[in-house]
């Protein structure tokens, strides 16, 4: 069962949290003005500019503001600063239990899909793959927090994925995010993807060799037995990126093609700049014919 929470409204609180790497000032500060010129009230998480290594202040710091989020009935949305690297040590700590009482949902991605993958294996609850920062990227997750109606994303013609499409249609819950992030869950709190339609996506910090490996751990483990579908979002860096005459695309329908599901590629939303937003959770229809993934809303 699909845990959905309501939606926003003008005046309604939301919190900003770090539960990963800590954001600038000027990056915490710009996500704040963005959501007070929704009508919203934003507050920000004690901890949320901290520093410890390369995360927001230690452990405790960060499951600390994240659960006090979730347990303060008053905030309406939860969302990240930033990913980065962190989320993974707090994810199965998450007070699960006052999500449950009080749903809200929870917004960010890259690092965050490790929070989003918790929250939906322990509460079912349904997220949103966003980010705050560039105009495109603020009115798509706008309108995911504030409208109960499904949306759809359409193919990007311009996008290499669109070269590693296998044809067809699928219909299932909408579960993904980062592809390092999920593969790294195996045997660590990956939920099962058995019935879903699989979202995907990268940046090019790291080789083809090793999207090959990810793709091959979650293959290999059995994770991805019984998904119906794969869309695949932003690889950026990739574009002209070759390794001894194969590029992503070869790696990607090399991997993929042998699931024997149907793939949807140029969906624009992942790592980049001004990127667009997509619920987590809910069902999806992927159709390649007609280019779209639509996923019905997140919140109610």
């Amino acid at each position: 069962m699909i845990l959905v929470a309501p939606r926003l409204r003008r005046g309604d609180r939301v919190r900003l949290v770090s539960p990963a790497s800590f954001p600038s000032r000027e990056l915490l500060a710009e996500s704040a003005d963005v959501l007070r010129n929704w009508g919203l009230m934003v507050e920000v998480g004690e901890h949320a500019l901290d520093q410890w290594g390369y995360m927001a202040g230690k452990d405790e710091d960060r499951l600390s503001d994240l659960n006090e989020a979730y347990r303060d009935p008053g905030v309406r949305a939860v969302i990240a600063t930033r990913g980065g690297a962190g989320a993974y040590r707090i994810a199965e700590d998450i007070d699960f239990a006052a999500v449950r009482a009080n749903p809200k949902p929870l917004v960010g991605f890259s690092d965050i899909t490790c929070l989003h993958l918790a929250l939906w294996r322990n509460c079912g609850l349904a997220g949103i793959h966003g980010f705050l920062a560039g105009p495109r990227a603020a009115a798509a997750t706008r309108r995911l927090l504030t409208s109960a109606e499904s949306t759809t994303l359409h193919r990007d013609p311009r996008a290499m994925t669109v070269d590693a499409e296998v044809p067809g249609t699928a219909i299932g819950d909408l579960i993904g995010g980062h592809l390092g992030t999920l593969a790294h869950a195996v045997g660590a709190g990956l939920p099962s993807l058995a019935g879903a339609v699989l979202f995907l996506e990268a940046e090019r910090s790291i080789g083809l060799g090793q999207i090959d490996r990810q793709l091959t751990q979650l293959i290999r483990s059995g994770a991805l037995r019984g998904v119906r579908g794969v869309a695949l979002g932003r690889f950026p860096g990739f574009e002209d990126y070759v390794d001894r005459d194969w590029n992503l695309v070869d790696v990607l329908k090399d991997r993929l093609g042998s699931l024997d599901v149907p793939v949807l590629g140029g969906i624009d939303a992942g790592h980049g700049p001004d990127l667009l937003s997509l619920p987590l959770g809910p069902t999806a229809v992927l159709d390649t014919e007609a280019g779209t993934l639509t996923v019905e809303s997140a919140v109610s």
